[in-house]
């Protein structure tokens, strides 16, 4: 299917990495433009030679801490002509209310909560006086299945979906589209470290680590590019009337009882 995005430029904040770079990746395919962004340079040059290696489109890549206000505007700046934005970076660690102190939470949400929004009203204003450009908040499910062991991402994610409604909503009016992703358990590099690490904790051997996935819906997490397909599918006109919603990828865990 040919999603008819060629030639268009994604920024992706949190892009070297992840579910990120694999949104880049995707976007790629479909021959979009890319400008990357995360806190370290190298591996930022690292995704920027892998993504030329296999596509040929135009990647740019800039190194900014997006929980410093400042930097949204920069960012913005330098990299006025966006028609794609994807809000991905930021990280939120689990912790109940005793455990996250005034200062992470403050933190946490400065790159992942406040971070969004800042980026957003920097390039909004600049796709309504063109009057087209399509927003993309990746979110996550927490925002559906709180956790008070979660408190800080639960309660951050729950107000990107509310942010993501409200705004989607309305940017019709002005040409634009605003939705969100709600990932679930995503098989990235940093998840399979992790279940590795599990796996020889609870079993003796991280090779077992497939046993501990039993309960998981098709007995797996996702993989990353069916998060990234539907990404690119909400960026392409292919979803045009698509504004204000959020669509969860979890194999419908979040309604298992």
């Amino acid at each position: 299917m040919d999603l008819g995005i060629q030639g268009r430029t994604a920024l992706i904040t949190g892009g070297s990495k992840g579910i990120g770079y694999m949104i880049a990746e995707t976007m790629a395919e479909e021959g979009c433009n890319l400008v990357l962004v995360s806190r370290t340079a190298k591996d930022l040059e690292q995704a920027k030679a892998k993504l030329l290696a296999r596509h040929k489109i135009k990647v740019d890549v800039l190194a900014l801490d997006l929980s410093v206000g400042d930097n949204t505007r920069k960012l913005a700046d330098t990299f006025p002509d966006i028609d794609i934005l994807i809000n991905n970076a930021g990280a939120i660690r689990q912790g109940n209310l005793e455990e996250v102190t005034d200062a992470l939470w403050r933190g946490y949400w400065d790159l992942k909560v406040f971070g969004y929004i800042n980026l957003t009203r920097a390039y909004y204003a600049r796709m309504a006086a063109r009057k087209r450009g399509v927003i993309i908040n990746i979110i996550g499910v927490a925002a559906e299945r709180m956790s008070s062991d979660y408190i800080a991402g639960s309660t951050g994610n729950a107000a990107m979906i509310a942010f993501t409604k409200a705004l989607g909503g309305a940017s019709p009016a002005d040409g634009v589209r605003v939705v969100g992703v709600n990932p679930g358990s995503v098989m990235t590099e940093k998840k399979m470290i992790s279940i590795r690490r599990e796996a020889e904790k609870k079993l003796g051997d991280p090779e077992r680590w497939p046993e501990l996935l039993g309960n998981m819906p098709f007995g797996r997490p996702i993989e990353p590019a069916e998060i990234s397909s539907i990404v690119a599918v909400l960026a392409s006109n292919r979803s045009g009337y698509t504004s204000g919603q959020v669509v969860t990828i979890d194999g419908g865990r979040t309604h298992r009882r």
